[in-house]
């Protein structure tokens, strides 16, 4: 399940691009700046947002020990950062002038590349901050970047739709039409695979393009034989040109992200949806997993970066709360309820409940008066969100201490409903999880895989009344017991 823990809101324009290191988060923006917050907790650095490109900032990512970040912009150079202080390290100027929008460290901190819109790509040597080599396509602009998991070979795709294939000498290894209207992003899975045949270790690669598809790739990177590529799969969901892909540190996920507004999580073997999620307002520009922590960042041109959470032991990095499902609420401690809230993009809220001593025991009977004349938090928005969170905790536990009649459980997510709908085969299901199923262009239900005759929801009064007495009754033996 993907939970939605924190929402960035800093820049001022479109965010371009996001990234991870095994403490940090980066982000750039159309507004000139990057900006530096950490995983503990989401704060921005003290030395944030950095300042130096006179352009929109196009990309940004980290080196692997997470020491260095590069961004690069329209204004034709892909600066160099020291992520311990701030400080500018170099300013590399793409030899041409021409406007920079990938750039992407090697596996091993060996080499950066830089493309423009030219179809120029140069590398550049990380130890002098020197160039090493440069080449270019023959046609577009180079937009997206993927070095091979040993270092030795590095992928760049263009506006005009090719994938090529480049060596560490600036060699052209292979080339390949990928996307008829121009390739946006692309990106290389660290974890390899094997053929099924010859035994080969192959690493399976994505790609996604303005003619609305992701495709998956295998790529053999072999010393004697050069490359290998070879088609895999397309996969579908987006309705609109994808702009950004990338996989899960193990490669067991893949996300994508579109001009329709929907981040999609696929699983990598067998292609199917895990997850759409839906909550940036305009187009998602970028997605990317975090390295070390179960984390995902997207961002949009509706100027946020949205941080998701999947099913992890840690609600938050850098926390020390529990699973909920392993410790009874009503026994966390203060610095418990502290990383909950932080888990639930409530970070702001941990010093007032801090000042009010909010064990786990206080938080289960928070009430809308309580929060309103104890805590006196004004906005009633603000106390919905915590109600409703607490509500789902309530749930939570009561999930995890008993059975829960399998006719409350949603067929899809095999989760307690909150708001049961009918479909038109006549079975209830949880509504935003129906609605998922036929937003991603399902005509079949989910029971019995035969087409609906209608797309109608009706609400299951019953149903939700019957869920809510039942919760109450336990609700009211675990208060006793």
């Amino acid at each position: 399940m993907a939970t939605l823990i924190h929402t960035l809101a800093d820049h001022s324009d479109d965010v371009n691009c996001c990234a991870f290191s095994p403490s940090l988060l980066a982000t750039c923006s159309l507004d000139k700046t990057v900006r530096i917050y950490s995983l503990n907790d989401f704060t921005e650095l003290s030395y944030s947002p950095l300042k130096g490109h006179t352009y929109a900032v196009h990309c940004c990512c980290f080196s692997p020990s997470g020491h260095i970040l590069a961004s690069c912009s329209t204004d034709g150079t892909t600066m160099v950062w020291d992520t311990r202080g701030g400080q500018v390290l170099a300013v590399l100027g793409q030899p041409s002038g021409s406007p920079v929008r990938v750039c992407r460290f090697s596996p091993e901190s060996t080499y950066l590349v830089s493309g423009a819109a030219d179809g120029s790509v140069v590398l550049w040597n990380v130890q002098s901050l020197k160039m090493y080599r440069s080449g270019s396509v023959k046609d577009g602009s180079l937009v997206a970047c993927a070095f091979s998991p040993n270092g030795n070979c590095f992928v760049t795709g263009s506006s005009w739709g090719d994938i090529t294939v480049w060596d560490d000498t600036m060699r052209c290894l292979y080339n390949e039409k990928a996307h008829d209207l121009g390739v946006t992003c692309c990106d290389i899975s660290s974890q390899p695979i094997s053929d099924g045949e010859h035994g080969s270790r192959y690493f399976q690669m994505a790609s996604c393009g303005q003619d609305n598809k992701v495709k998956v790739w295998l790529i053999l990177f072999a010393d004697s034989l050069g490359v290998e590529l070879r088609y895999k799969c397309t996969l579908s969901g987006h309705s609109a040109p994808v702009l950004a892909c990338a996989f899960s540190y193990d490669g067991q996920m893949l996300v994508s992200g579109s001009v329709d507004k929907c981040v999609i999580i696929y699983e990598t073997n067998t292609g199917n949806i895990l997850h759409t999620l839906s909550q940036h307002t305009r187009y998602v520009t970028t997605c990317v997993f975090a390295p070390c922590t179960a984390l995902l960042a997207t961002g949009s041109m509706d100027k946020t970066v949205n941080i998701w959470q999947f099913d992890s032991k840690q609600p938050c990095a850098g926390n020390t709360v529990e699973n909920e499902s392993e410790v009874a609420v009503q026994n966390w401690s203060e610095d418990d309820v502290s990383a909950w809230l932080c888990a639930q993009g409530l970070t702001d809220l941990v010093g007032l409940f801090k000042r009010n001593n909010i064990d786990g025991k206080e938080l289960l009977h928070l009430t809308k008066e309580s929060l309103t004349n104890e805590l006196k938090i004004e906005s009633l928005g603000l106390r919905s969100k915590i109600l409703q969170k607490t509500e789902e905790l309530r749930m939570k536990m009561v999930s995890a201490s008993v059975a829960i009649p399998d006719e409350f459980l949603c067929p899809i997510t095999r989760e307690l409903m909150k708001e049961p709908v009918i479909a038109a085969d006549g079975y209830s299901y949880e509504k935003e999880a129906m609605e998922n199923w036929i937003s991603n262009k399902r005509r079949s239900s989910p029971m019995t895989n035969l087409p609906l005759h209608s797309l109608m929801l009706t609400p299951n009064r019953t149903l939700k009344m019957a869920i809510s007495r039942w919760l109450e009754t336990q609700q009211k033996y675990g208060e006793t017991t």
